[in-house]
């Protein structure tokens, strides 16, 4: 995590004509370093909850959310260093187009302010979404998910046999009986506020896990597909080699040197992406990228 600079003399301007009270040196950095504690743990809880192949976007997320905070702090203080308070001096020849000016200019800091904030709803976002299948970790991420579905559903329908049977969830293995007595009682409740449900797991409950399940089942077979239609092997090239990279589901480009401005550009208006973590430049793995590579690097 890196922190940017405030300007703390500006700050100490800005405190001085729009307040009695004493500027204490550093509080405006102070202030600015707490945000960026606050956003760099929530960065480290999420890196808990989801795949590492997440982790870098949230460091970049961070990083962002740090540099444009501390640019906001900095112009807020400039902004309010322009003009005083009329409580500090006074009303005679107060400079009114000058305040003006400045409150017009509050009010878009206001809103960059409300962009630099929505960087924190990114950051809890990532990762929370579907599997994305150039994850390393996609296919162990969708097993465990479809393990879970599975498992939801064979007891949803273990539930209904057994209450079928006895009308009462007491007994059923694995499950307390102050829980089950509780579930009883949560079901007669639930019966006479809706009588026409007549089994705990109604059909349109298992059929959206099925439907679940089903989904989950052709993410992981199109991953399959995916990482068997292009082998894992290297393409050797006059500046460099192109890598099928089925592991982490990019074609990558590693040149031996720099590749020229005009190369770059290509590269990069097809898709590509530097990866300083690779060395090399790199997207998805897909027929339409190993043949944008070849054009570009003017491979037969």
């Amino acid at each position: 995590m890196k922190y940017y600079e405030i300007n703390e003399e500006t700050a100490r301007r800005a405190n001085d004509v729009n307040s009695m009270r004493d500027y204490r040196h550093g509080s405006a950095t102070e202030e600015y370093r707490a945000a960026v504690d606050k956003a760099a743990a929530l960065v480290q809880a999420q890196k808990s909850k989801i795949s590492p192949y997440y982790h870098d976007k949230l460091d970049a997320l961070l990083d962002r959310y740090s540099r444009r905070l501390a640019d906001y702090y900095n112009a807020y203080y400039r902004n309010e260093s322009a003009c005083p308070s009329i409580l500090v001096c006074g009303g005679s020849n107060f400079p009114v187009r000058k305040k003006q000016k400045q409150n017009a200019r509050r009010e878009s800091l206001w809103q960059e302010y409300k962009e630099i904030d929505a960087i924190l709803d990114k950051i809890r976002s990532i990762g929370t979404g579907p599997v994305d299948l150039a994850d390393p970790n996609a296919k162990d991420i969708l097993s465990d998910q479809l393990e879970r579905v599975q498992k939801s559903l064979e007891r949803a329908k273990a539930l209904n046999a057994y209450w079928r049977k006895h009308k009462t969830f007491v007994g059923f293995e694995g499950l307390a009986e102050e829980t089950a007595q509780k579930m009883d009682a949560d079901f007669a409740d639930l019966q006479k506020r809706a009588p026409y449900i007549s089994k705990p797991y109604p059909d349109y409950e298992l059929t959206s896990l099925r439907s679940k399940a089903k989904r989950i089942q052709t993410r992981l077979d199109d991953l399959d597909k995916l990482q068997q239609s292009v082998p894992d092997l290297g393409m050797e090239f006059a500046d460099g080699t192109i890598v099928r990279n089925t592991t982490a589901n990019r074609l990558q480009i590693i040149f031996d040197d720099i590749p020229t401005a005009d190369i770059r550009q290509a590269l990069k208006n097809h898709g590509f992406r530097w990866s300083p973590r690779n060395q090399a430049w790199q997207r998805q793995l897909t027929k339409n990228a190993e043949y944008d590579a070849q054009k570009i690097l003017n491979i037969s």
